[in-house]
């Protein structure tokens, strides 16, 4: 993400002597990306971060693949996935490449035993329903309906949710996530006609440091794997850090959407991207305004993405039947466009108060067997008069 933060107690220069009060050295990390030529952050330990005592279990979690090639239009019921106690068990894969993992979950406990670092992705978290609390080793973020939450790859934290209701929509990404580039200057700062700025963005705040020796169980995820590890010292035990790298939150409703005299196409609701996949977010907005617009989308061909969308809140104008929670994939190859009649409606509207995330894939999404459960298995015969 580009733009510096800062919190709590650094030395004047990098690995240089920062003593305790005791008189003991504060122990130094640089955590980066791309080897040393992505975005980093300095942070400052109480003890050696490097202390694993034991390597108790080694699973896989890897995604059961059901269907590889796939060339049909589905619809799958979000809501359907059943709750579970399990922040991480609660996770269920339903659609997957080897950039990217498309997941829900239905948590309803916190993490309390155990913090949780996936060292091979990022992952950007949308909360759909639910408020709560990221902890991580760099600060803390409080969170709400319509967050997104950013998690560099490498984090470690802890999620906290005030009830037991809560519905998160989970887009694991192999490749570095970023803010658009085509909205950023040279210099890395957003623009003036970005549909977000810094200021949109928070940053981590409270800063935990705890000086406590133990055991401590950390659950990692590497290649589809996941190791649960007891380290000997708290992991939350940073007294400052500066840099780059770092979680932050996003409100989806502190997106200003891009309008026009006539359709716009939809990387205007971009929002994230990666060299492999973006993410945009569908907002309230007003229609377009030429006096002989139509405002739904035009009948297009995905030739070279998969688009995946979920449908969060509102009134969705180009589809029939569809519900929170609810989401589509129109694979890479044939058309799709708004549903019969949508078109016809849409004309003379003035606005709309849809809500919905996208994500489109350049190589294709494989279905998983969790994700062909919440299947519909008619939605490719929708477009039929």
């Amino acid at each position: 993400m580009p733009f510096y933060h800062k919190l709590g107690k650094i030395p004047h220069k990098r690995h240089t002597i920062f003593k305790k009060p005791d008189g003991g050295l504060y122990y130094e990390q640089l955590f980066g990306t791309i080897g040393f030529d992505g975005m980093s952050t300095n942070s400052y330990h109480v003890h050696r971060p490097t202390q694993v005592k034991e390597i108790k279990s080694q699973k896989s979690i890897a995604p059961k693949i059901a269907v590889k090639n796939n060339l049909e239009s589905l619809r799958l019921k979000g809501f359907e996935v059943k709750p579970e106690a399990d922040y991480l068990e609660s996770r269920k894969i339903i659609m997957h490449n080897s950039d990217v993992n498309i997941t829900l979950a239905a948590p309803q406990n916190s993490t309390k035993d155990y913090f949780y670092k996936n060292a091979d992705a990022d992952e950007l978290l949308f909360i759909h329903e639910g408020s709560g609390k990221l902890r991580t080793h760099l600060g803390n973020l409080d969170f709400k309906y319509g967050d997104y939450l950013m998690i560099p790859r490498g984090m470690i934290y802890k999620i906290e949710f005030d009830n037991k209701n809560n519905r998160l929509f989970i887009v694991e990404s192999t490749r570095p996530i970023y803010t658009p580039k085509r909205y950023r200057n040279y210099f890395g700062q957003l623009l003036e006609h970005s549909p977000f700025c810094e200021r949109d963005l928070r940053a981590p705040q409270d800063l935990e440091t705890h000086d406590k020796k133990g055991e401590f169980i950390i659950k990692i995820k590497k290649q589809n794997d996941l190791f649960e590890m007891v380290y000997a010292t708290h992991p939350f035990d940073v007294v400052g850090y500066d840099g780059y790298n770092f979680p932050y939150a996003f409100s989806i409703h502190d997106f200003e959407p891009i309008t026009g005299r006539i359709h716009q196409p939809p990387p205007v609701h971009q929002t994230f991207e990666t060299d492999a996949f973006v993410v945009c977010s569908f907002c309230p907005r007003k229609y377009d305004y030429h006096p002989e617009s139509i405002p739904a989308p035009y009948n297009h061909s995905n030739i070279d993405s998969d688009e995946v969308l979920y449908y969060v809140d509102g009134d969705f104008m180009s589809r029939n039947d569809i519900d929170r929670g609810h989401i589509s994939l129109h694979p890479a190859g044939i058309p799709h466009g708004p549903h019969p009649g949508a078109a016809e409606r849409s004309i003379g509207k003035t606005e709309t108060e849809e809500l919905a995330v996208m994500v489109d894939t350049f190589k294709p999404l494989q279905i998983t067997e969790d994700g062909m459960k919440l299947s519909d298995g008619k939605y490719y015969k929708s477009w039929l008069e």
